[in-house]
């Protein structure tokens, strides 16, 4: 039997941007939200993994394609469903409906780390989650690592804060996505246009305090984005699309 989670978001004033459309950190808030209502639903929340395994949730890359911009006020349905144990990362996929027809889709891999040592641990440690799979459902796309840019401009130095954190500590999966739609200067880009495509790479956690040197470059329709520490350590690597407004 497919299993999946349904549940529908409004887009709010607070996540509607420029042209009244969805901030890319918009759409992955809804696809966090669901993701996490989902996990709940089988018994595989944050606060109850911590229980069983002493561990956390962290998402390791996620993916996003809509077909149109989502617009301020609109209701979007969030379908999502894991795929069957794939040893130590779990794929999470959703789809994006609007009065009931598909407007994007989405891919996100998730890892199960220890909460102290921040050691991946096996999903086989989640008895009981064999029978929840998305069945038919599930997707066959795979998210590979992002091949950055040689020559890429240094745009910004980006501080996190306080309030870019969530109840893990580290800087939240969303925020990211506004650190790449700042360093493409989407401001300067997004008239005529809308996000068509995201994806995030979370190459190392970060933290309240911490500054990002934010390095950038297009290529095209793309621009590509990548954030590193004061010591060049790679925290994450971002690609956005733009697409035509009139071909939405």
């Amino acid at each position: 039997m497919d299993v999946f989670y349904e549940a529908s978001y409004r887009v709010s004033a607070g996540a509607a941007g420029l042209y009244y459309q969805c901030r890319p950190s918009g759409v992955l808030e809804m696809l966090q939200e669901a993701a996490t209502q989902a996990a709940c639903e089988i018994h595989i929340s944050g606060p109850e993994i911590m229980e069983r395994c002493h561990a956390i949730w962290m998402v390791a890359r996620m993916w996003y394609r809509l077909e149109r911009p989502l617009m301020w006020d609109e209701q979007v349905t969030v379908r999502t469903w894991h795929r069957a144990d794939r040893g130590a990362a779990l794929y999470r996929d959703f789809d994006l409906l609007v009065d009931g027809v598909a407007v994007g889709e989405a891919v996100s891999t998730w890892v199960l780390a220890d909460v102290e040592s921040r050691r991946l641990l096996r999903m086989s440690r989640l008895a009981g989650i064999e029978d929840t799979w998305g069945g038919t459902l599930c997707k066959e796309k795979t998210l590979s690592k992002l091949r950055m840019p040689e020559e890429m401009a240094l745009v910004e130095r980006r501080r996190f804060h306080y309030s870019d954190t969530d109840s893990n500590g580290h800087v939240n999966n969303v925020r990211y996505a506004d650190a790449i739609a700042d360093a493409a200067r989407l401001e300067e880009r997004l008239k005529g246009h809308f996000v068509s495509e995201l994806q995030v790479g979370y190459l190392k956690e970060c933290r309240a305090g911490e500054v990002l040197d934010l390095s950038a470059a297009w290529q095209g329709e793309r621009c590509f984005v990548h954030g590193a520490d004061c010591g060049g350590v790679g925290r994450f690597d971002g690609m956005l699309a733009l697409s035509p407004l009139e071909k939405c």
